[in-house]
């Protein structure tokens, strides 16, 4: 069973701005283009891709809110295309090869502790497994001299946030209007909001919030 995204803006939908003045051909082409991202994995393969699909969940748990961002779809396209971030730390491997190095120990630390590959296991024991990484107790040969805890901290947590909340669905979720493009935001001060901002919700004036957040655009 389904149920409507927990969020402090009711009625909000920051895609409702599509056809506003808030934004523009090329904010509505990039958007358009990140919610088409191919459901399918391009990079990974199936093994890869179903360990993936459980490191996404364990990150950033969605339950069963609708509508879902497609972490791990969103991470397969950035990877297929090999889109990196202009920068990397020094002690890692290019991206595509981390995350490559990084999946396979991860099955191997998997295998050796529990005779099952990481996506087999249970949720709580996937936890611990990730929380060894975290704090770089993982030492398999499959690392390849990749630190687990930097992999952990440089790669998996950036690549997945990264990706979530890049995802209009997540700017809905917290109120967000989208690139500042070509509209701009004018009430710069505290407690301040344009009327094309999303209104956020206190205590017993969610209805009023929900009515704001309706006409946003």
């Amino acid at each position: 069973m389904t149920h409507a995204r927990n969020t402090r803006y009711p009625g909000y939908d920051v895609l409702n701005k599509r056809g506003t003045p808030s934004w523009d051909d090329a904010t509505r082409a990039v958007i358009d283009e990140r919610l088409a991202t191919p459901r399918e994995p391009q990079f990974f393969n199936a093994a890869q891709w179903l360990a993936v699909v459980h490191l996404c969940r364990c990150i950033v748990p969605q339950a069963d809110a609708e509508p879902l961002v497609p972490l791990a779809a969103l991470l397969d396209a950035k990877l297929a295309e090999n889109a990196g971030d202009g920068y990397r730390d020094a002690r890692l491997p290019p991206t595509r090869d981390a995350w490559r190095i990084g999946l396979a120990a991860l099955d191997a630390e998997s295998r050796s502790q529990f005779d099952l590959p990481f996506s087999s296991l249970e949720r709580p024991i996937q936890h611990a497994l990730l929380e060894q990484m975290q704090r770089g107790d993982m030492h398999h040969d499959a690392w390849q001299d990749m630190p687990s805890k930097l992999f952990f901290s440089k790669r998996l947590l950036h690549d997945i946030c990264s990706a979530y909340y890049s995802h209009p669905h997540s700017w809905s979720e917290m109120g967000f209007g989208g690139p500042a493009n070509p509209r701009g935001y004018v009430r710069m001060h505290f407690d301040r909001r344009d009327p094309w901002e999303a209104a956020e919700a206190g205590p017993g004036v969610e209805d009023k919030a929900r009515k704001e957040n309706r006409r946003a655009r």
